[in-house]
């Protein structure tokens, strides 16, 4: 498992997994801006390997951008769907290139791998692997997604929000929380739960509902883009999903839980060194 931090790893890494792929490429797209990943997915179709994309139906830049990428991809020789609208927005974003699997929590865009904050993780975890490929194959046929909830893959609406209070109902000593717009009311009743018992909340973001007992700050420096969360240093959570209902239960997420305690532990780091430079910024105290 390897962790990809933003912006210092910057857009090669993925450029290289969609290089290196041999057998397959499969990529789920909100969105698109970088034209290094455009060549790379055409070059792949050039040497023999099968791309296949699926592209969000909408998003805030509207439909005329999403259908000019569209066209460029069909040019180059991919496969292109657009996602159902069932949903409100097909949000996640993800790469599977051979039997890796590479969960993002930036999109592919200038803004946020060179001015934002974001994780990324490329794990070869089979039942990661196996039930990314399966949701990406639903997504793709417009089949409902049914993979199972022990899965580290953490999908909304079907897994998401009882995968993540569980995550969370399981924190012993402290809770380091990348968050753009926590609201959630379940959620934020278990950090207080949390906090009541002893648990360090420590939240890097924006509420709206904060909860008792732990600190916000707002971040500095960088934009923050990333959904993240680091559980007592050892565990950790990166997607795309925001704590709060639409995002857990009405669109399209992709997160994956990480039990390797090296990723984990360097996830904090970045945490601790974006804490204190948000000094400045507290926005309410621990009580």
């Amino acid at each position: 498992m390897k962790l990809l931090v933003q912006p210092e790893a910057g857009i090669e890494p993925v450029v290289q997994a969609i290089k290196r792929a041999k057998r397959s490429v499969d990529i789920a797209i909100f969105r698109l801006d970088r034209p290094e990943i455009e060549a790379a997915l055409a070059a792949a179709v050039a040497r023999g390997v099968p791309v296949r994309a699926l592209v969000a139906h909408t998003n805030s830049g509207g439909d005329a951008k999403l259908r000019k990428l569209e066209q460029r991809l069909l040019a180059d020789g991919i496969s292109v769907t657009r996602s159902g609208d069932d949903l409100v927005k097909y949000h996640g974003k993800y790469l599977l290139a051979d039997d890796t699997l590479h969960l993002l929590g930036f999109n592919l865009t200038r803004l946020d791998v060179t001015r934002s904050r974001s994780f990324g993780i490329q794990t070869r975890d089979r039942r990661a692997v196996r039930d990314a490929r399966d949701l990406f194959e639903g997504d793709l046929t417009r089949q409902p997604y049914s993979g199972p909830a022990s899965s580290p893959l953490v999908v909304s609406p079907e897994t998401a929000r009882p995968a993540l209070q569980k995550f969370i109902a399981g924190a012993k000593s402290r809770l380091a929380i990348y968050e753009p717009r926590l609201h959630d009311r379940r959620v934020v009743q278990l950090l207080q739960e949390r906090a009541a018992r002893g648990v360090q909340v420590q939240i890097l973001g924006k509420a709206t509902r904060v909860p008792d007992g732990a600190e916000l700050r707002g971040m500095a420096r960088l934009r923050l883009h990333v959904r993240a969360i680091v559980r007592d240093g050892t565990r950790a959570f990166v997607g795309s999903q925001s704590l709060r209902p639409l995002e857990l239960d009405r669109r399209r997420e992709v997160g994956l839980l990480i039990t390797n305690p090296a990723v984990a532990r360097r996830m904090l780091e970045v945490f601790d060194e974006d804490w204190e430079a948000a000094s400045g910024n507290i926005l309410k105290k621990a009580s």
